[in-house]
């Protein structure tokens, strides 16, 4: 598909869109030296492996191995073709693309993109119903009386469904939509007795779920009136576009704040979250209300550390925030509690009180991870009975055991020691124990374990030496053109590993259609991934500016004997063989073999 964009075009595309810019909408990028690192989105990962290269304009993750430039990152994240991460960059780059799908690849196009084109059509006809008609004024004026600014509808695109059965199934139907996609993407119904189809919300504000890139995904539809038996909010079923799972509200529009304030708020449901940014809390998110999956934390890591939770303060919220703690500390997250007072979620709380004691009250006065630990251990529990304050204070020390910085440890047990009255020595002695005691259980329960101590070993991808100098070669010949027609003319292509072979082969019809050193260019015509995965990691490399003739006289004389020292290791098995065999004669005749095999190595 590449070739029918021209190639005036892409290149325009890759020299305006700078890949950092471009990474960086999905992954929390930091610099170190001349590149960026961050956590790898192609692999769950805790400690940074995935880099940046502006320079090369190229990403490699050294965990999973992944690797391209800004078309490929977009074309693998997204699912996207070649055209369609094109357009995407195009349109980031504010460089105007005309390319016309070919009438073969619109009869191919994915049913996903087909939901979300009528999603996103859906949207804007929902809020032009909510905001420009006499049939939405009713919903317009109910949520101006709750307090939502038109800024707020405009930015949020908030809408309205008509009080229709088959408005919607229709409009899509003579736009060209294919009914039975449409009832895939959750949006209208199949009738079980004529198979007719009706639509699936009605009379109802509708909220637009997007996916992580902005893309409307989903809705939830609000009731005006309480009816009996319908839901006050009906949302989408998941599709193959909606995963409740893997999707947090507002994310797309949250990101820049979250990077920018190093720290993001994240709620239990969207009524929430426009309630924060209502109240000037931007770097706001939720989950779909529904709990936190280790997804949707991995995708909250990828972009940030610092999380502050804000659920609701009934029994239900105090629970749901404990397991969300565990699941985005276990991710590499800090995380902050923020408290609400009994009987409030925060849209409650900010209606009554403002946005600034919202800030000031609540968010600003988060407790942290150990804090809130403290106050849920406690819940229910009489602590004026001596047994359940003693296995409080026990369960507390368990807590205290797993902080890993000296000066957190002292001074929670100062805290128990003052609020009980006990000494601090006492205090201090018992958490040691309670330590040891752990980390036993924790050993005995480990899998093949046994008593001997042991430093931790550290596998290490050692290659082999005339692998080392092809890379080494190879990381050359993508830098300089020059170096890379003198190796040509020195091995031949005569490469020993085939991955190497094939990238040298591009690496040279590359050159040859005169185009200078650009490791992004060139990663772009690789046919396979698995090629710009290996060409990536070779260009990542840390090399010396120039190649001396003395490196490369080495680096080829390893290359060249590799075969050699292969068949001298194949004939010694048959000399041995003979001798078993009590073939001597045989064997004399390959131990010559082997000798002249060995002169050609001098």
């Amino acid at each position: 598909m590449a070739n029918r964009i021209p190639d005036e075009v892409i290149d325009r595309i890759r020299h305006s869109v700078d890949i950092v810019d471009v990474i960086s909408d999905y992954v929390q990028l930091k610099k170190q030296g001349r590149n960026y690192f961050g956590l790898c989105p192609f692999h769950g990962e805790s400690t940074p492996s995935f880099s940046v290269s502006p320079d090369k304009q190229i990403y490699h993750c050294f965990g999973c191995g992944a690797g391209g430039n800004s078309f490929s990152f977009i074309m693998e994240l997204e699912g996207l073709s070649f055209t369609e991460a094109a357009q995407q960059l195009a349109e980031k780059g504010d460089i105007p693309f005309e390319h016309e799908i070919h009438p073969h690849e619109e009869d191919n196009q994915k049913p996903s993109n087909k939901m979300i084109e009528a999603h996103e059509l859906l949207k804007k006809f929902y809020h032009h119903l909510l905001v420009n008609t006499k049939e939405g004024q009713d919903a317009y004026d109910y949520l101006i009386n709750r307090g939502f600014s038109r800024e707020i509808i405009d930015e949020f695109e908030i809408g309205f469904a008509l009080d229709s059965w088959e408005f919607v199934s229709k409009f899509l139907t003579k736009r060209g939509f294919n009914p039975q996609e449409m009832e895939h993407a959750g949006l209208i119904i199949k009738r079980n007795q004529d198979e007719t189809y009706f639509d699936r919300f009605r009379d109802r504000i509708m909220f637009p779920i997007a996916d992580l890139q902005g893309k409307t995904i989903a809705f939830s539809g609000r009731l005006l009136k309480e009816i009996k038996g319908q839901p006050k909010y009906l949302n989408s079923p998941e599709t193959s576009i909606f995963n409740k799972s893997r999707t947090l509200y507002n994310f797309h529009r949250a990101k820049k704040h979250i990077r920018k304030n190093q720290q993001v708020i994240l709620f239990e449901g969207f009524a929430d979250v426009i309630s924060a940014v209502k109240a000037g809390c931007p770097n706001v998110i939720a989950t779909m209300g529904t709990a936190l999956t280790e997804e949707q934390a991995k995708i909250i890591r990828r972009n940030v550390e610092s999380v502050i939770i804000c659920y609701d303060a009934d029994s239900a919220g105090i629970e749901a925030a404990h397991k969300a703690t565990a699941i985005l500390t276990n991710v590499g997250c800090t995380v902050k509690i923020a408290v609400m007072p009994d009987g409030y979620d925060p849209d409650d709380y900010i209606k009554e009180y403002g946005a600034e004691k919202f800030q000031n009250d609540v968010i600003n006065s988060s407790l942290t991870f150990m804090a809130f630990q403290m106050r849920y251990l406690r819940r229910k529990r009489n602590l004026q009975n001596e047994s359940e304050r003693m296995q409080y204070i026990e369960d507390v020390l368990k807590e205290i055991s797993l902080l890993t910085k000296a000066v957190e440890r002292d001074h929670y047990l100062r805290q128990l020691a003052q609020e009980f009255s006990i000494s601090l020595d006492a205090l201090k002695e018992q958490q040691y124990q309670v330590y040891r005691t752990e980390k036993k259980k924790k050993d005995n329960d480990s899998p093949n374990r046994n008593n001997i101590n042991r430093q931790p070993v550290v596998k290490r991808s050692l290659l082999p030496a005339y692998q080392n100098a092809e890379r080494f070669l190879i990381a050359h010949m993508l830098k300089d053109k020059d170096v890379a027609f003198r190796i040509q003319d020195r091995l031949q292509g005569q490469f020993n590993v085939e991955e190497h072979r094939a990238l040298v082969l591009y690496l040279y019809a590359y050159y040859e259609e005169g185009h200078e050193p650009n490791p992004s260019g060139f990663i772009e015509r690789l046919p396979e991934s698995s090629l710009s995965s290996l060409a990536s990691e070779l260009a990542m490399m840390s090399i010396n500016d120039e190649l001396s003739e003395q490196a490369l006289n080495d680096y080829i004389q390893t290359i060249l004997i590799y075969p050699q020292r292969v068949a001298i290791e194949k004939k010694e098995a048959e000399k041995q063989e003979a001798e078993r065999q009590k073939d001597y004669l045989k064997a004399a005749t390959i131990a010559m073999e082997i000798l002249q095999l060995k002169k050609t190595l001098k």
